[in-house]
């Protein structure tokens, strides 16, 4: 997610856009998962489905996490619990907190201090990421241009906002 962007609006999805992305946890109200950084020295458990997920092509994202894009999820915070340790966090920006494991650098999280309420999380972080499917892309002016996503996921060239 770019340093400037953090979707707080919790909205309910539509069943076909659904970030749960599995019919069996839709309206289920034991939806509990863990996930964690490569070496395990960092795991957390989610205790809610995500109430929103995306794909970032800003290049904040691609720098972080070494990649063109990344992915993720958006909970409140009290709906992720750290169980084994905490990601260390590098102020990228003024409000901006990205979350990485100390030991083996994996990505984990990203904060906005204006936003003390909600916590977004790496969907790759998670032990099955076919969990969650992002709705959209956001910042896609900055996508590479070699990069060719079939999705139906909504586009937009910066912000969703």
């Amino acid at each position: 997610m770019s340093d400037n962007h953090t979707n707080t609006e919790e909205k309910e999805t539509p069943s076909s856009q659904d970030v749960t992305g599995s019919e069996q946890s839709r309206g289920s109200d034991d939806f509990i998962h863990q996930g964690g950084c490569l070496c395990g020295a960092i795991r957390y458990q989610i205790t809610h489905r995500p109430f929103d997920a995306d794909y970032c092509h800003c290049s904040q994202c691609q720098k972080s996490s070494g990649a063109v894009f990344q992915a993720w999820m958006d909970f409140k915070v009290e709906q992720v619990e750290w169980i084994a340790g905490k990601p260390v966090e590098f102020t990228s920006s003024e409000h901006v907190r990205r979350g990485f494991c100390q030991q083996c650098g994996c990505t984990i999280s990203f904060r906005d201090t204006r936003h003390p309420g909600y916590y977004t999380l790496t969907i790759g972080s998670l032990d099955n990421p076919n969990l969650i499917h992002p709705n959209y892309h956001i910042h896609t002016a900055n996508q590479v241009s070699w990069l060719n996503i079939l999705d139906t996921c909504e586009r937009y060239p910066l912000d969703r906002s």
